[in-house]
């Protein structure tokens, strides 16, 4: 190994230039092994969520109900609730999945889902109809407007129709409510859990809780659809991120762990 000095100095002034390189010299080698080590990390971490990814793509495909098509959820005492996701679904609710001694829920306000309690002849208790009355108000347009309460009613199936008085028109997916509305005050709070199955359910903490064991709640906000789902696959381990978007209002954001 060569020495150069600098016969300008002292021995003792080249030593202190050597040992001050020498220094620089070790601080850059420390740096290197630093971001080497967190490179690796980095890498690691990236290993375990292709490997996660693949986990997930490699699962059997789950065989899915009759009723996910559309949004949906049991209630705390085991009745079926499904409303539609849009005109469509609301007339095939309406017209082919209400029974007679079902009920039919909507919101005062424009713009909500029509949604069907499946009683099965069973007569639902007030709990139930606030959970249902609940899920449809988080489904209408005061979810997004940011109102934290709105009106919903229910009615027999026979006083829902397609028939409009003369000189009116009634578009896909509305109908003519006759009679008596029962009129509930609904909060705006929407829990999202994971079934015993893998289902993704949406609805009141009541109910959510009764059936998942994983749930999360979530508010009006803006953040992005496609993010926010990302949080809750995470969170709910859950197969299939388009399972979780459908059931996310427009306009949600800030996530509670429960």
């Amino acid at each position: 190994m060569k020495v150069s000095l600098n016969p300008r100095k002292s021995v003792e002034e080249n030593a202190a230039e050597y040992f001050e390189k020498s220094k620089k010299a070790k601080r850059k080698i420390e740096g290197a092994k630093k971001a080497l080590e967190e490179t690796r990390k980095k890498l690691s971490r990236i290993d375990e969520l292709i490997k996660k990814e693949q986990e997930i793509q490699d699962r059997p495909e789950r065989k899915k109900e009759w009723y996910e098509k559309f949004r949906w959820f049991y209630t705390s005492d085991d009745m079926l609730f499904i409303a539609g996701r849009d005109a469509t679904t609301n007339e095939i609710i309406v017209k082919k999945h209400t029974e007679k001694n079902d009920l039919v829920f909507h919101s005062e306000m424009a713009g909500s889902p029509f949604g069907a309690l499946k009683t099965e002849g069973r007569i639902p208790g007030e709990k139930a109809v606030r959970e249902c009355s609940q899920f449809i108000a988080c489904y209408s347009k005061a979810w997004k407007g940011g109102s934290t309460i709105t009106d919903v009613f229910y009615v027999n199936p026979d006083q829902v129709t397609k028939e409009a008085p003369s000189g009116e028109y009634i578009g896909k997916g509305s109908f003519m409510i006759y009679g008596k509305k029962n009129i509930v005050t609904a909060e705006l709070k929407l829990f999202i859990g994971k079934t015993n199955d893998g289902k993704i359910m949406p609805g009141p903490e009541s109910a959510v809780k009764k059936h998942c064991k994983e749930y999360i709640q979530i508010r009006q906000g803006d953040e992005k659809t496609s993010s926010l789902a990302k949080k809750l696959r995470a969170i709910l381990n859950s197969d299939d991120l388009d399972d979780i978007i459908k059931v996310i209002p427009v306009g949600s954001a800030l996530m509670q762990k429960r």
